[in-house]
């Protein structure tokens, strides 16, 4: 099978997609145009220069963006991104869905975005951590507790954000651990914070199917991308009964129709970073968007199902454990065909709530235990998804379509409240 991700469509821009998304649901809503205009920009995008010293002493340029979406309702959240494919038009994308999501899910922080043009598998440790720091000095003045929030994203984790923790705090002349979130536990991480967008996305999958009396013990789940959220999606799926039928990565994909054993798997995976050789399953012969199952979980990259493979679904339930999986013009196809999409806004919120979480723990400096910040995420998960399913039925629209009505809603009540500074 070949490696997950050659399938993507390269020519798919996730900034119209997102921009298309949202005038679907502000259609509904009759908004002012002027109102319209102002949410729907971003307030803020740069782009940086960032010259680093390499290992050999030559100084290498590479380009970094970071985009503040919305402030209105606090400050700017959203991940880091390394990726040799990073563009400004996704990294806008993303900080719009951050500002929606943050919304919709009902906590206190607006959207942002930021990456790298850089493939970190090609860098080593000292170049990692200089082209960090350099980024995160750079763009000083933007980021702060109360303006701009990081975390992780693609190809970063908690020692990238311990380094810009380091890095801020230097030129603060001060400890600030709420500059980020989703750091290492011993410079002020959250418990929890690692399994939170995947235990995110079983609360709202467990919500969606007791809406559709799908019981979720026996139901057959397929996993696209084994990584953070869809590893445990699957192994907090299976511990609810839930049988984990096919799972893919960037190494390939496995199938069992009886059920995977995932703890094996997560053991398999750990020793030989990734799926391919596991013996007990069968190596995928068709793409796993396509796979028989009742409930689909892409949490691999934007746009894996589109116009062309929609129609080959065959999942009753799609979550999105990814940014952005599916397109437009999928979601219609999957609308006529009666797959619900638990949309990205709402299925992946877990793990910004738990950010958000963190951040508070940090401003206190008071800090939870885990299963204190299991219980609260959990509250918030289902209390948007309650939201979201009440607005669907409410107004005859799909989950992706009420999830946005109800971030904008709660976004325009704000600048109608606080108003327009001229």
């Amino acid at each position: 099978m070949p490696a997950e991700g050659t399938n993507i469509q390269k020519d798919l821009n996730p900034l119209a997609n997102a921009e298309r998304q949202f005038e679907e649901a502000a259609a509904r809503l009759n908004l002012p145009e002027g109102i319209k205009e102002v949410i729907k920009r971003p307030r803020r995008a740069t782009i940086q220069s960032l010259p680093v010293v390499m290992d050999d002493g030559s100084l290498r340029v590479f380009t970094g963006y970071r985009v503040q979406h919305s402030i209105v309702r606090g400050p700017a959240k959203g991940g880091i991104r390394y990726h040799p494919q990073v563009t400004l038009d996704e990294i806008e994308a993303l900080a719009a869905w951050m500002t929606w999501k943050c919304a919709v899910v009902n906590i206190p922080f607006g959207g942002g975005k930021g990456g790298i043009i850089c493939d970190p598998d090609k860098l080593s440790k000292g170049e990692l951590e200089r082209l960090t720091r350099r980024y995160a000095a750079d763009l000083g003045d933007l980021f702060g507790p109360e303006r701009d929030v990081p975390a992780p994203d693609v190809n970063t984790n908690a020692q990238i954000m311990a380094w810009i923790v380091d890095t801020y705090s230097m030129h603060e002349r001060r400890n600030e651990y709420a500059v980020v979130t989703g750091k290492p536990l011993e410079v002020g991480g959250s418990a929890g914070r690692r399994e939170a967008t995947g235990r995110g996305v079983l609360f709202s999958v467990r919500e969606v199917c007791a809406h559709l009396k799908l019981p979720l013990a026996g139901a057959r789940v397929a996993v696209q991308g084994f990584g953070n959220v869809g590893s445990v999606s699957a192994d907090l799926m299976a511990k609810d009964g839930a049988k984990i039928v096919a799972v893919s990565d960037v190494t390939g994909g496995i199938h069992d129709p009886a059920g995977l054993d995932i703890p094996a798997l997560l053991r398999w995976a750990a020793d030989h970073r990734g799926i391919k050789g596991f013996p007990g399953g069968q190596p995928l012969a068709t793409p796993i968007v396509e796979y028989d199952c009742d409930i689909l979980v892409p949490a691999a990259l934007e746009n894996q199902i589109t116009h062309e493979n929609a129609g080959r679904v065959r999942a009753r339930v799609i979550a999105e454990g990814a940014n952005g999986p599916t397109t437009p013009e999928a979601d219609k196809i999957l609308e006529q065909k009666g797959v619900m999409v638990i949309p990205d806004i709402l299925c992946n919120s877990g793990g910004v709530t738990v950010s958000y979480f963190e951040w508070v723990q940090n401003r206190m400096g008071f800090y939870w235990p885990e299963s204190e910040v299991n219980s609260r995420l959990e509250h918030y998960m289902v209390e948007a998804s309650k939201s979201v399913l009440a607005k669907a039925v409410e107004h005859g629209v799909s989950l992706r379509v009420a999830a946005f009505m109800v971030a904008i809603e709660r976004v325009v009540k704000v600048i109608m409240l606080r108003g327009v500074y001229a």
